[in-house]
């Protein structure tokens, strides 16, 4: 037995002794002679170069899409040709791996990058251990990159790099922004949402950490770690493109018409405070970076209003009670004297006179007319007359003026108050002296057009997961950041502003629109810069609200140029763009006559309004049966089975008994009987055929110049009367 213990213990130190040989053995062979036993590798590359490499995976910058999906900016990645050169790379798996035939590389290459075989050879030559091709071998598309490696071309590798890019140009570009690369190949948001968001857009990189060779080469069995990229999240933008894209095109026509210096403008949600578009003039396209001025003017650019500012005045006395049983008032120049820095009406003289503008008096009349006629005599009036300028001021802040609005990161100013002397409490009234910016009379006008409730603008709807669109990381909500007026204030108020555009003498009378009508308050007022008034300058303005009877959505437009008077008369590109978001929405009145044929008498028939359906490349049996439940009398243009466009748009409102256009056929189409059609029926038919047209009038369609049933195409010109 103790021999037998003996022999066991002899046999556990033997073979212990034999794993310690071989063990300092391999240690020997690693540590001196640099081999690796089990595979019989030399080492001697690993261990001389320290060869533990780490590889840097880029993750993808989420992508930013407006309210429909449209992408706005996106990840393009490109790739770089690398050319190996050196014979004496090591061949991989017996295939060289370095450029072997230049002439036959360089005769491909030509061929694929369209540039001169000689230009491609010379490169290709070169004494060194690999080259790129200049401007010709960069910034590939992926096409064109697996078609290079189609050819199997000796020492021809590519390497990647991703670049941002915005496909829709110049797109709100002061909202959206802008990012860049970085030295080390990341790409950050430095403007606008894309910096706003940047923890969100960017992503996490991803490593790759291995032992290789000083040639790249991988030892069999070493150790890899590898973590994958996270891409960054996705981010949806409240914007509208139509309405976007239509924005830019006025700002355009209005630069061709009055030459301005700046323009700036928005539609916004009245209810929710969604921004549709917004944008300025000068612009810049964030795929070139042609940007000379970095300042949002809709919340960087304070200035002073003008007459679009009064209405406050109105909502502060309607609100206070001092409206009822009101006196008429005199139009002409107020002159005023002060006390306690107040001011008051004085006969003549004191310490000055406001006029009109163009110093016209329109005589004695209901304060009504001191909002339709724009008049500042009567503005001046009522903020000292019905109420105190103390209470004037009190409802400019109520109405969030000279605080700042705080939406999604925006940059923005908060205005200057300059209200101590009584020149200044009385110039405030009709929007002058002090200074406020778009975005917080887009919040403020919320109130006025809605039923007294202000809520905050915003222009981030959602940022969501980027393997999972489900997943939603933020959803905006409505923000109400005050009741500043009642709802009867705001009723009432509306109603004045319905004057402004309708009445003979409405300063805005030059902006109607057949498509629907609206409220709203024009502006004009003189170039404020470093303390006095800059001769010659004006800025012009209009907000707008509709439809008329319950407005939906807001419209703001306002451009800096030199002063015309007749600026609210060339209204073009303005009304233009209200007929755009008035078509955009298919804004309709809610009510309509009807004929009850048992009664014989004339109803109002309720008006239901739906969202429409995208209908765009669906079967007409698929449109026929989306549309049944709309109750809406269908229009098919031309004989084809699928729809190939629309009106109304999808994401737009569709109305009880309202023609739906279907165009089928791009070809042409059987023209239909239009006699009974309103202006706005014949705008649809337009918008969705293609044809030419020339309405005249107002009212139904009297006559058409081409009779229903004739075969028409896009090419014909069609003349419609109305009456």
């Amino acid at each position: 037995m103790k021999r037998r213990k003996n022999f066991i213990l002899q046999f556990i130190f033997t073979s212990t002794l034999v794993v310690m040989l071989i063990l300092a053995a391999n240690v020997f062979l690693v540590s001196v002679v640099k081999l690796h036993a089990r595979s019989n590798t030399s080492l001697k590359d690993y261990a001389d170069s320290a060869n533990t490499h780490v590889e840097i995976t880029k993750a993808n910058r989420g992508y930013i899409y407006d309210r429909s999906g449209n992408i706005i900016a996106q990840d393009n990645r490109t790739y770089n040709i690398i050319c190996i050169l050196d014979p004496s790379r090591p061949s991989v798996k017996g295939t060289v791996s370095h450029v072997d035939d230049a002439k036959y590389t360089a005769q491909v290459l030509s061929t694929i990058l369209k540039t001169s075989e000689e230009y491609i050879y010379n490169f290709l030559i070169k004494d060194v251990y690999q080259t790129e091709l200049g401007t010709a071998g960069r910034n590939l598309s992926r096409e064109t990159m697996e078609l290079i490696k189609s050819y199997k071309l000796p020492g021809i590798e590519f390497e990647s790099s991703v670049k941002r890019s915005y496909p829709l140009g110049v797109f709100a570009p002061y909202l959206v922004g802008f990012a860049q690369s970085d030295e080390t190949g990341s790409t950050i948001g430095k403007m606008g949402a894309e910096y706003y968001l940047d923890k969100y857009l960017r992503g996490t990189d991803g490593t790759r950490i291995y032992q290789a060779d000083k040639n790249g080469y991988i030892l069999p069995g070493m150790r890899e770690n590898v973590t994958s990229a996270i891409n960054g999240a996705n981010v949806y933008l409240t914007l509208d493109k139509e309405l976007q894209e239509s924005l830019e095109q006025t700002f355009v026509l209005t630069n061709e018409q009055f030459n301005a210096d700046r323009i700036w403008g928005a539609v916004m949600e009245v209810d929710t405070g969604k921004i549709l578009s917004w944008g300025q003039y000068p612009s810049f396209d964030p795929n070139e970076l042609d940007i000379t001025d970095y300042n949002n003017y809709g919340a960087q650019l304070p200035f002073e209003p003008g007459s679009t500012f009064k209405t406050f005045a109105w909502a502060a006395a309607i609100n206070e009670g001092a409206y009822e049983d009101r006196p008429l008032v005199y139009s002409g120049p107020y002159c005023y004297s002060a006390i306690d820095r107040n001011p008051y009406r004085v006969e003549k003289g004191g310490l000055g006179c406001i006029n009109n503008a163009g110093r016209k008096n329109y005589g004695w009349q209901d304060y009504d007319y001191g909002l339709i006629l724009s008049s500042n005599s009567i503005t001046a009036s009522l903020i000292t007359e019905l109420i105190t300028p103390d209470i004037f001021l009190d409802y400019v802040k109520r109405f969030g003026f000279f605080q700042p609005v705080d939406t999604d990161g925006m940059r923005e100013e908060t205005g200057f108050l300059n209200y101590t002397w009584p020149s200044d409490k009385l110039a405030l009234s009709y929007g002058q002296g002090s200074t406020v910016t778009m975005l917080q009379m887009l919040q403020a006008y919320s109130a006025v057009f809605s039923d007294g409730t202000m809520v905050k603008p915003y222009f981030i709807e959602s940022i969501r997961y980027p393997y999972d669109e489900n997943n939603i990381i933020y959803q905006a909500e409505r923000t109400v950041v005050g009741n500043p007026i009642t709802p009867e204030t705001a009723k009432q108020l509306q109603d004045i502003l319905y004057r402004v555009i309708y009445d003979e003498q409405g300063t805005a009378k030059y902006y109607k629109i057949p498509e629907t009508e609206f409220i709203g308050k024009t502006g004009t007022t003189q170039l404020a810069v470093s303390g006095s008034y800059k001769s010659g300058k004006t800025i012009v303005s209009i907000i707008a609200g509709m439809p008329a009877d319950d407005p939906k959505y807001m419209v703001y437009y306002c451009f800096e140029a030199n002063y015309n008077k007749n600026a609210h008369f060339h209204t073009g590109p303005i009304t233009s763009y209200l007929r755009k978001v008035a078509m955009r929405f298919n804004l309709t009145q809610s009510i309509q006559d009807e004929f009850d044929e048992t009664t014989e008498e004339v109803v109002k028939k309720e008006i239901i309004t739906y969202e429409m359906n995208n209908l765009i490349n669906h079967s007409v049996e698929y449109a026929q049966n989306k549309l049944l439940e709309y109750d809406v009398d269908i229009i098919y243009l031309g004989e084809g089975n699928t729809v190939i466009d629309q009106y109304p748009k999808a994401n737009s409102t569709v109305t009880t008994d309202q023609k739906v256009f279907l165009l089928l056929d791009t070809q042409g189409y059987y023209m239909p009987n239009m006699k009974g059609w309103s202006r706005k029926d014949v705008v649809g038919f337009w918008d969705v055929s293609g044809s030419g047209f020339k309405i005249d009038g107002f009212g139904l369609v009297t006559s058409q110049s081409i009779p229903a049933d004739t075969y028409v195409n896009r090419y014909s010109e069609i003349e419609v009367v109305l009456e």
